[in-house]
């Protein structure tokens, strides 16, 4: 059940964030797809959805954040790093959401634990790059389109955690109620 539910999810957010003007669009829950109970969700189809994903955000910030051939050439290589420290981050994430759909229904006490603190710990990691980051892109961009890039990130990243929160089931539904 949760690896359709992971597929379904992440397919959702692959056309969520193809969608032009993604960064402005309020989140929907999408239906699950047909075929989701028939495919096993396996790393490479995992790693393909989100190599879609990051050239889609890639595409949105390039649409929404004017910038001229001079701040282009400068900020790409930046947002190119950027995106890479980041994947390294959610590279625990969506370890996370995979290890999420293998012991859903088997989850211990402690195990919860275990797996929101390290849940939390990605998101203040991902703050915390945003962070460092900030100064690093103005320097090369004024200061209303650096926080504009900044923007544009943090909307996109939170569609995508609003979209995986829709399709994930809570943790307490794991079991009956006593």
């Amino acid at each position: 059940m949760m690896t359709r539910i992971l597929a379904t999810a992440l397919s959702s957010l692959l056309l969520m964030a193809a969608a032009p003007g993604a960064a402005q669009m309020p989140m929907t829950t999408a239906a699950p797809a047909a075929d989701a109970a028939a495919e096993t969700l396996t790393d490479a189809d995992i790693q393909h959805l989100r190599e879609g994903l990051r050239a889609d955000k890639r595409q949105a910030t390039a649409e929404t954040l004017q910038l001229t051939d001079a701040e282009a050439a400068k900020f790409w290589p930046i947002y190119d790093k950027y995106i890479a420290d980041l994947t390294v981050i959610n590279n625990s994430k969506y370890g996370m959401i995979k290890e999420y759909s293998e012991k859903f229904g088997s989850y211990t006490d402690s195990q919860a634990s275990s797996f929101i603190k390290r849940w939390l710990d990605v998101d203040v990691r991902a703050s915390q790059l945003r962070s460092r980051y900030v100064p690093v892109v103005g320097r090369v961009l004024p200061g209303v389109k650096t926080a504009t890039f900044f923007q544009i990130d943090r909307r996109l990243a939170m569609l995508v955690n609003l979209g995986l929160a829709a399709q994930l089931p809570i943790l307490q539904s794991q079991t009956a109620p006593q």
